[in-house]
């Protein structure tokens, strides 16, 4: 946990917050954690995250959580797919404002947990539905558990919302 950063690049010369456990440490001086909390900041990218994350931690293949809640993040970055470990990611209280950037999301197939009520796109009508659609194995969307009748809902809202593409099929001439 790391204080008012307006880089990412900036947590490299910050000191770790303390929490109610001690933070384990590898020989190399690294973080042993697979969590990384950079909540209320000012960060608007993830620029270099992948390199800072290397910096701090022994394993960042590890990474499990990664809580970017209350930041000014306008969209989704591409970075976060990388972690395929990642079950629990916040990112509420940002500034994304398309929908469609939750897309970027479903290559994770450990994530669990996501929150992103507090952005622009929680006014988008269908929100809850489509992050559903797009992301069906997560339990738990903005803090609340994932029931049966929101997936059922979510299905419906589907079929009546989301044209499936069309498939060319080639045919070769004999």
């Amino acid at each position: 946990m790391v204080e008012f950063q307006a880089s990412v690049t900036d947590l490299l010369s910050e000191k770790p917050r303390t929490g109610l456990r001690p933070l384990r440490h590898a020989k190399s001086g690294k973080s042993m954690s697979q969590s990384l909390w950079l909540n209320n900041n000012v960060l608007n990218d993830l620029r270099d995250f992948n390199h800072v994350v290397s910096q701090l931690l022994e394993h960042p293949d590890n990474l499990a959580w990664i809580d970017l809640s209350f930041n000014d993040l306008t969209s989704i970055d591409p970075v976060l797919t990388t972690f395929f470990n990642l079950s629990v990611l916040y990112l509420h209280g940002n500034s994304i404002q398309r929908l469609g950037e939750v897309n970027k999301l479903a290559v994770l197939p450990r994530l669990r947990s996501l929150t992103l009520h507090g952005n622009p796109i929680e006014e988008e009508k269908g929100y809850r539905q489509y992050v559903l659609c797009t992301l069906p194995r997560i339990t738990t969307f903005d803090f609340s558990g994932v029931t049966k009748a929101d997936r059922t809902t979510a299905e419906v809202w589907k079929r009546m919302n989301i044209k499936p593409q069309k498939v060319w099929i080639k045919h070769n001439a004999l």
